[in-house]
């Protein structure tokens, strides 16, 4: 088995530098992906890769100047309800619907690009349907 050392040190440190960042507010809007400190998270949780513990994120739902729901990307083919696949910059990739969490604008590093407004708007369904505690399809009559 191999055993991963994970960097929890290196990221406290780097994340109380993105908290004390003080840099104008990056313009960004739902269907845009970009480079983001996503940090080193524990158990299945998913994390940033490289020094600055970056990954690709989605912009799935902007609440304000400050923060967004955001949902990671990877290049692991992966298949199942829990993925979206995904084609991006001429590369097949996966949006990953179970790890999207609330997110503030400065761990945001660079933007990548977009997706169409038709591939937000199935995300949208996907991570929706994927969540929703109502499993049954039919409408209920609540009078």
């Amino acid at each position: 088995m191999v055993q991963f050392i994970k960097r929890f040190t290196e990221w406290l440190i780097f994340k109380q530098q993105l908290d004390s960042q003080n840099t104008a507010f990056p313009i960004f809007k739902e269907g845009d992906i970009w480079w983001c400190h996503i940090g080193e998270n524990i158990g299945t949780e998913i994390s940033g890769k490289s020094d600055v513990f970056t990954r690709p994120i989605l912009i799935l739902k902007k609440y304000d100047r400050y923060s967004f729901l955001g949902l990671p990307l990877t290049t692991k083919e992966r298949t199942g309800t829990w993925y979206l696949p995904l084609e991006f910059n001429g590369r097949r990739q996966a949006i990953i619907l179970t790890q999207g969490r609330r997110l503030d604008h400065r761990r945001l590093q660079k933007k990548i690009g977009q997706i169409t407004e038709i591939h937000l708007t199935i995300a949208q369904f996907a991570y929706a349907g994927l969540h929703s505690p109502v499993k049954e399809k039919t409408l209920i009559d609540i009078r």
